[in-house]
C-alpha cells in the first residue's frame, strides 16, 4: 500500500502513537515497537506486503472488517488477536493462536501502557438485524496517557451515554448511512463524548455519499476538531 496517511501523536512521557489511514474502517496504530491493526480486510487493501501485526483488533465479522487472508498476511506466531466470539469461531486452527476473545464490557492490559476495553456497538434505528445489541464491540484503546474510541459499526445508541466524560483523545465514528449513522448521529455522537480530535471514518462503500462539509459544520464551535483524511 502506498501513499498512506499518518497521523503522529506524544503521550506525557515521550512516547509515540502513529495512526496510519488504510480504508474505511481499517487502520494501522504503532505505539512504540508494537503494530496494531484494527479491522483490516483483504477485500478492500492488500495487505502481502505489509509489516506484521503484534495485536490485530476486529469489531466484527462483517467482510469490510475481516477476513482470513488479510490476517494470514499479518499474523505471526506472536500475534495477539482481539476479537469478538463470532469472529474467533471463524479463524482456523483456533487452539494454535492467540485469541482474546471479548465481549462488551471486558477490559484488558496487554503491557507496557497498552490497555483494551470492548465497549457496546449496534443499531437501534436502522438495519437493526445487521449489528444487533450486544454481539459486536467498539473499543477503547489506551496507549499510556492517550485515549482513543473506535467505535465500529454503530449508531449514536444510548450505550454512547456511559462514555460521555471518559476523556478522549481521539474517536473514530463511522458515518455511513444505511450502515451506520447518519451526518447528524455523528455530529450528536461526538458532542456526547467530547473527543479532542474525531476522525470520521466508514465512509465510503455505499451508494450514498457522506456529506462531510455538513458533518464539520455541525461540529463548528463545539471545541471538537474534526480531521478528515482520505480513507476510500
Amino acid at each position: 500500500m502506498k501513499n498512506l496517511t499518518t497521523d503522529i501523536f506524544e503521550t506525557s512521557s515521550g512516547k509515540k502513537l502513529e495512526i496510519t489511514f488504510i480504508v474505511h474502517a481499517s487502520l494501522k496504530f504503532r505505539f512504540g515497537d508494537r503494530v496494531i491493526y484494527v479491522d483490516p480486510t483483504s477485500v478492500l487493501a492488500d495487505y502481502s506486503g505489509c509489516e506484521k501485526a503484534d495485536f490485530i483488533l476486529y469489531t466484527h465479522q462483517h467482510s469490510d472488517h475481516f477476513d482470513l487472508q488479510a490476517l494470514d498476511d499479518l499474523a505471526t506466531a506472536d500475534t495477539t488477536i482481539i476479537c469478538t466470539k463470532d469472529v474467533a469461531a471463524l479463524i482456523p486452527d483456533r487452539d494454535s493462536r492467540d485469541i482474546e476473545v471479548m465481549k462488551n464490557g471486558d477490559s484488558a492490559n496487554f503491557r507496557k501502557g497498552f490497555t483494551v476495553e470492548a465497549v457496546p456497538a449496534y443499531n437501534y434505528l436502522l438495519r437493526e438485524r445487521f449489528h444487533p445489541v450486544g454481539r459486536d464491540n467498539g473499543y477503547i484503546l489506551q496507549f499510556d496517557d492517550l485515549k482513543v474510541y473506535v467505535a465500529g459499526d454503530t449508531e449514536d445508541v444510548p450505550a454512547i451515554q456511559r462514555l460521555a466524560d471518559r476523556g478522549f483523545d481521539i474517536a473514530f465514528l463511522p458515518v455511513n448511512q444505511p450502515f451506520t449513522m447518519t451526518v447528524k448521529q455523528a455530529a450528536n455522537a461526538a458532542r456526547i463524548i467530547k473527543p479532542r480530535i474525531f476522525y470520521p471514518y466508514h465512509y465510503g462503500q455505499t451508494e450514498e455519499e457522506t456529506d462531510l462539509e455538513a458533518l464539520c459544520a455541525l461540529l463548528e464551535g463545539s471545541g471538537i476538531e474534526v480531521r478528515l483524511r482520505e480513507m476510500p
